[in-house]
């Protein structure tokens, strides 16, 4: 395969040579030099500097549009041509939400990178909106999101459950209490995840069964992950909502406790999610993979 074809992949979904230069691990020189020659070989500009950005030109745009087609048909030439040897190899994309990259996630990539050691996995957590932008625009093969909304043109297949707390530091003030009435859990501060975040999702579509919203509640601050959030009720007296997993270790050590909320049910699903019609072979197996692990 043409490497002036993956650089210039690189380039045009960063819109940048140097971070294209940082992902390839080669030099901004050898990224231009690249570049140009696709633009000779094609005669025609590929990018047009706005300022200190960069675009694509319309013939640039077209390159991408093909680039991605292209890129994904390789990716799974490599992976099927390996598996008539029984060799599994290749590389594969991932992107994962806040609370599954950092607690559910980890160990599970290390037992897959021990039994597939010829595989280059990549992850990038982001919220999971973030995450469906990414593979929506080809930059990850397969996505972990949490949350509960769905776009018709990605393909989502359930992972497993996940159960959202309402804790405090056993510290804090707030801890005498066992149980909240909603009033309370209304009227108390509270930190909060991030708009765009599967948790806030969550927490948002459970109140609209007691016809509440988010603008009825009183938020303190809202941080952009879930150990930010923990950190936070470390130093100031109030609530937080966050998945069970992330502090199950905390509670068993007395750090944070959970206060029940009455008639307030947290539940998620964890789900894969992916291009629409399209599989790489490496996410099929990196999905089988992990129901395994998680039914042993």
């Amino acid at each position: 395969m043409d490497f002036r074809l993956k650089v210039f992949y690189s380039v045009a979904t960063n819109l940048s040579f140097t971070k294209a230069s940082h992902e390839l691990f080669i030099s901004q020189p050898a990224i231009s030099k690249h570049i140009h020659e696709l633009e000779q070989q094609y005669k025609t500009p590929l990018f047009e500097r706005k300022g200190n950005k960069i675009q694509l030109t319309h013939a640039g745009k077209l390159l991408y549009s093909y680039s991605q087609s292209l890129l994904a048909t390789y990716r799974q030439l490599d992976f099927e041509m390996n598996l008539l040897t029984g060799h599994f190899s290749g590389e594969l994309r991932l992107g994962a939400s806040t609370t599954l990259s950092q607690y559910v996630l980890p160990p599970l990539l290390a037992q897959f990178i021990k039994t597939f050691p010829d595989i280059r996995l990549s992850l990038i957590s982001g919220n999971s909106l973030e995450i469906e932008k990414m593979i929506r625009e080809g930059k990850i093969d397969l996505g972990l999101v949490e949350g509960c909304t769905y776009s018709n043109t990605l393909h989502y297949e359930t992972f497993m459950r996940d159960e959202l707390v309402v804790i405090t530091h056993t510290k804090s003030a707030l801890a005498v209490q066992d149980e909240l009435t909603l009033e309370q859990f209304c009227s108390l501060p509270l930190v909060l995840r991030e708009n765009g975040s599967g948790t806030l999702q969550v927490l948002e579509a459970a109140l609209a069964d007691h016809k509440i919203k988010l603008s009825n509640l009183n938020i303190l601050i809202q941080l952009g992950n879930t150990e930010s959030i923990k950190l936070f009720l470390e130093n100031f007296h109030t609530l937080g909502v966050v998945s069970i997993r992330s502090v199950a270790k905390d509670i068993v050590n007395g750090t944070f406790k959970i206060l029940e909320v009455k008639g307030l049910k947290m539940e998620r699903l964890f789900r894969f999610v992916r291009p629409l019609g399209r599989s790489s072979g490496l996410d099929e197996n990196f999905i089988r993979f992990l129901r395994q692990k998680k039914a042993e």
